[in-house]
């Protein structure tokens, strides 16, 4: 597939997927469907998705740990430029402990005691963002699949 194609198919493929997310977060009343880590999840995704950090475990997976030890910090633990510090390193630490690395989620401890988040934030954004993005993605494969076919 030409370089083209590709960057084609992976910005309409962001476009869905954070579409998808920006409307529902939108017209459901409590319900937040987006975090900035998204984006960046999406340029994985839709643009190197073969890289073993695009995977869907990597991307379900980074992002629902970090999300907890960032929801565990906040929760239990003052935010400190120290907590703040330990919490992110953590996250890197366990993701690659678990083989579940996935950069775009070592900013969500950040984010969640930054924005003083809950553990219903585990839910939306964080797990039904990770697999929506997720599944889109499985889609646009198909999508760039049919495309290499007919080269």
């Amino acid at each position: 597939m030409n370089k083209f194609t590709l960057a084609l198919i992976a910005g309409l493929g962001t476009s869905l997927a954070i579409g998808l997310l920006s409307y529902f977060d939108a017209t459901l009343t409590n319900t937040a469907l987006l975090m900035a880590p998204f984006g960046a999840t999406a340029v994985l995704v839709f643009g190197v998705y073969d890289s073993p950090l695009a995977q869907p475990k990597n991307v379900i997976l980074g992002h629902l740990i970090t999300s907890f030890i960032g929801v565990f910090f906040f929760q239990f633990i003052d935010v400190t430029p120290m907590s703040l510090a330990i919490a992110t390193g953590l996250g890197v630490s366990v993701m690659l402990f678990t083989k579940t690395t996935h950069p775009p989620a070592g900013a969500n401890p950040i984010l969640i005691m930054l924005s003083g988040q809950s553990w219903g934030f585990l839910v939306t954004p964080v797990l039904i963002g990770a697999v929506t993005i997720v599944l889109v993605g499985k889609m646009m494969q198909k999508v760039k699949h049919h495309f290499d076919s007919e080269s």
